[in-house]
């Protein structure tokens, strides 16, 4: 089951998908980060790598599933039976920008009841997060 929900931020969709799809810039919007640690160095890319460090311990394999300059981009994060994906899609609004967001949480095994659940439970998280980085990017090109 996906869940999806849109913000708007006041900066351009090239900006908003620069920021977003690089993993190096995720700790400091994304909240339950302490660090990223990139596999696959260099630009942003499609197919690229890298280990999400928690604030709770746990370390998630991560991958850019999709990679559409200022169009979209998605991600999907595996730890254990369970996989996490998120899509984000960037519309030109005004002078900014909508973000959509869809997220779902897939468990297998004895994980899979903690799909739907972490779903529902996740989203209001990744909005906050996305929230996050909106306000960060306007305060960097709005001062």
């Amino acid at each position: 089951m996906r869940r999806s929900t849109t913000l708007l931020y006041d900066v351009p969709a090239e900006v908003a998908f620069d920021y977003l799809s690089d993993p190096t810039h995720r700790p400091e919007w994304q909240s339950s980060l302490r660090r990223v640690e990139v596999l696959d160095p260099g630009p942003a890319h499609d197919g690229q790598r890298w280990l999400d460090h928690t604030a709770v311990g746990l370390v998630a394999a991560m991958r850019t599933t999709a990679y559409a300059p200022a169009t979209e981009w998605s991600e999907t994060g595996t730890w254990r039976g369970i996989a996490a994906d998120l899509t984000l899609r960037f519309e030109p609004h005004g002078s900014g920008c909508r973000v959509h967001a869809e997220f779902s949480v897939h468990g297998r095994g004895a994980w899979s009841a903690i799909g739907v659940a972490a779903t529902t439970v996740g989203l209001p998280a990744v909005r906050a997060d996305l929230a996050t980085a909106g306000r960060i990017l306007s305060e960097r090109h709005h001062p």
